[in-house]
């Protein structure tokens, strides 16, 4: 750079020109001393390097700020880079635990569940899709002994313990029933599920149309913030006779129950029930108890049959209730809330009808 260029150049010249200027221009005049025209003029020469020093700091500033955006922007792209580079691993990873899901070893498919699980719990981005892999993997066929056998097949044993790693796993990765996080939606149509227990969790929608249901199902506690399809599944005695648990659970949109089949004893004490509700041909073969039920919305009893020891001592009932039908054994011990009676039919049953004022 040539030096007339110089910012510091002219500083300094404009400085001299300044400080001869004035104290020359002081010196013309006789009432100031000599002493006083050296210090006006040196004050105005340094207020001119004063302001360039001024000028200089100023423009280091900007050259900081620019230097610390651009090193923000480098930042944010490596961090973008690098979200990239584990979102390709993720997806890598994904492709490649659904792929094994169909290998012919049970060890292999149930390596694959866990690695999906172990991507859900550290990219919980991929939560929702994994629980749909993992459903999508319990609606396979499944081939059900009815009975206990004394040599059980062991291709189906195999298999047995990969559905009971998946239904578990489903379970773990579920929030809490009183977590601030997402609710996740559960899609087990004409699933065959054994020992399922969602107990105490948070979840969407659950949709378990023509499921089957075998050994004991435990919902005690679950807080359901989506709609519930049970539409036409049924229960079954599987390896163990088992229960229908769902004491303390809550129900806050839909909660279809019709056509279900109930072969096993069943409990809903203490569970509400917030939007419409229908049990409209449901099968209670064996007890049946809903003490302590609040239904907040309409509740559908038409055609319901109940067969065994049956307690529906509801702890509160909207107006809009649907009782055509409902039958009950006559033999059994049947309890009903207030304003309910039996009116005896044929054949050992009863109707329940509500009394009219």
């Amino acid at each position: 750079m040539k030096l007339w260029r110089s910012p510091l150049a002219w500083t300094f010249l404009a400085s001299v020109v300044l400080l001869a200027g004035v104290g020359g221009w002081l010196l013309a005049d006789p009432a100031t001393s000599r002493s006083d025209a050296l210090k006006t003029g040196g004050l105005a020469g340094g207020a001119i390097v004063a302001l360039y020093a001024l000028w200089l700091n100023d423009r280091r500033r900007r050259v900081e700020e620019r230097r610390q955006d651009i090193e923000r922007q480098r930042h944010e792209l490596e961090s973008q880079r690098a979200e990239l580079d584990r979102e390709r691993v993720a997806d890598e990873r994904f492709a490649k635990a659904v792929e094994l899901l169909g290998h012919a070893a049970d060890q292999v498919r149930v390596g694959a569940m866990h690695a999906l699980a172990g991507l859900a719990r550290s990219r919980p981005a991929y939560t929702q899709t994994v629980l749909d892999v993992l459903c999508s993997y319990l609606r396979r066929p499944f081939d059900v002994e009815e009975d206990v056998k004394p040599e059980p097949d062991p291709d189906r044993e195999r298999e047995l313990t990969v559905r009971l790693t998946a239904q578990r796993l489903i379970t773990e990765l579920l929030p809490a029933r009183d977590a601030d996080g997402p609710a996740y939606d559960l899609d087990l149509t004409s699933a065959t599920l054994e020992y399922f227990d969602l107990s105490g969790k948070l979840v969407g929608g659950l949709l378990l149309r023509r499921a089957s249901l075998r050994s004991s199902t435990n919902l005690s506690g679950c807080r359901f913030k989506g709609r519930v399809y049970f539409t036409a599944a049924g229960t079954g005695s599987g390896r163990l006779l088992g229960y229908f648990r769902c004491r303390g659970a809550v129900f806050e949109s839909h909660a279809w129950f019709s056509g279900t089949t109930f072969a096993e004893g069943v409990e809903f004490t203490d569970t509400t029930f917030a939007g419409r509700t229908t049990f409209k041909d449901a099968k209670f073969e064996k007890d049946a108890e809903f003490t302590g039920v609040a239904v907040t919305c309409e509740i559908d009893l038409r055609r319901t049959r109940f067969e065994g020891q049956t307690d529906l001592r509801f702890a509160s009932l909207p107006d809009s209730v649907s009782l055509y039908n409902t039958r009950v054994r006559s033999e059994k011990d049947v309890r009903l809330p207030a304003g309910w009676k039996q009116e005896e039919l044929r054949d050992g049953e009863s109707r329940i009808v509500a009394e009219t004022g």
